[in-house]
C-alpha cells in the first residue's frame, strides 16, 4: 500500500486516536505497555495496518496481539465517532519488531567493539 499525502495525514490522526484510546479508555490487562509505532493507510482509506510494540517475550506479544484483535471493532467504532470520515478503515494490528532488531544490532556492535578493543591491546 503506497500512501498518499491525504492517507498519511488521516493515518497519523487515526494513530493518535488509537494511542489515546489505549491510554485513556482501554482497561484490558493484555494491553498494558502497548505502544503504537506507526500506521500504513491505503490511498482509498479502507485498510489500515497499525503497528504496535510491546516490551516482553513472545507470550507478552501474543497477549497484546490478542487484546488488540479483540478490541479492533470497539476501536474502529470510537474512531468513527471522533473523526468524520466517509469510510472507516478496517484495522489490522501488526507487531513492530524494529525495537528488538535495534537492540539486537546494538548488542552485535558492542561485541564487535569489545573484540576490537581486545585486539588493540
Amino acid at each position: 500500500m503506497i500512501t498518499g499525502k491525504r492517507a498519511a495525514r488521516v493515518g497519523e490522526e487515526i494513530l493518535k486516536e488509537v494511542a489515546s484510546l489505549l491510554a485513556e479508555k482501554m482497561e484490558d490487562p493484555r494491553l498494558k505497555g502497548v505502544t503504537m509505532t506507526g500506521i500504513r493507510l491505503s490511498n482509498n482509506l479502507r485498510q489500515a495496518k497499525v503497528f504496535f510494540s510491546v516490551i516482553g517475550d513472545r507470550e507478552q506479544i501474543a497477549r497484546a496481539q490478542a487484546g488488540l484483535d479483540s478490541a479492533r471493532h470497539y476501536i474502529r467504532k470510537e474512531i468513527g465517532q471522533i473523526m468524520s470520515l466517509r469510510y472507516l478503515p478496517e484495522l489490522t494490528f501488526i507487531h513492530d519488531n524494529s525495537l528488538e532488531q535495534g537492540s539486537h544490532m546494538d548488542a552485535l556492535f558492542d561485541k564487535i567493539r569489545k573484540a576490537e578493543e581486545r585486539n588493540d591491546q
